[in-house]
């Protein structure tokens, strides 16, 4: 951490989180798995390879974002599913098109809590070697004092690991931090070590939510 709001790092007395933690996918950056895939096979393939009754795509997208390669999931694929490898590699291949834009209005929930001083974390369940789309693209990441990229670190949430990395490289309790994530089992997996952790649906909401901590948005 670069310790560029040290006054705020310190435990507040009136209760205010001393920090917010996001999830980028689908909090921050709109991501559609299924438009890279059919950028590579087309609309229709790509929504018969998703809701194919004997693959499981958040599942093997998940070992590469725990630290595996990609290299070693596109072979997996070939050995258990050689009629999904043109699908399976069609992700990896056109990954830049599933990132879809920024999440409606929480670009400027970033710029408002950055402004105000709040200091920002990232963690998110991504593979290293994809991740580098992110901060090209988005300015916004720059803002913040650091994202724990699951697949750079060997664990993805809900594995107590991440959240546990994200507070050391904060210099604050997990308590003193606020997560912000889309999926149920990543927050109950935050709020079950001591975090005050939201299910993000929207921009405004989570801005009700920041607001009612204290947050500067």
């Amino acid at each position: 951490m670069s310790g560029a709001h040290p006054e705020i790092y310190e435990t507040t007395p009136d209760g205010t989180p001393s920090g917010v933690v996001f999830d980028l996918g689908n909090v921050l950056i709109d991501w559609d798995p299924y438009a890279a895939i059919a950028a590579g096979v087309g609309p229709v393939e790509a929504r018969r390879f998703l809701d194919a009754a004997d693959f499981d795509f958040m599942a093997w997208n998940h070992g590469p974002d725990s630290g595996g390669s990609w290299g070693d999931a596109e072979d997996a694929v070939r050995r258990t599913h050689p009629h999904w490898v043109e699908h399976a590699l069609a992700y990896r291949a056109h990954f830049a098109d599933s990132l879809l834009g920024e999440v409606a209005g929480m670009g400027d929930v970033v710029r408002e809590l950055h402004a105000g001083g709040v200091p920002l974390l990232g963690l998110t369940n991504w593979s290293a070697e994809l991740y580098p789309h992110a901060p090209a693209r988005f300015d916004f990441l720059a803002l913040f004092d650091d994202v724990v990229v699951s697949g750079e670190v060997s664990a993805a949430k809900p594995d107590p690991r991440a959240y546990e990395i994200v507070a050391e490289r904060s210099g604050l309790p997990l308590e003193r931090l606020v997560f912000v994530d889309d999926r149920q089992a990543n927050v109950d997996a935050a709020a079950g070590l001591g975090m005050d952790a939201i299910v993000f649906t929207d921009a405004d909401t989570l801005r009700a939510e920041l607001r009612r901590r204290g947050l500067p948005v």
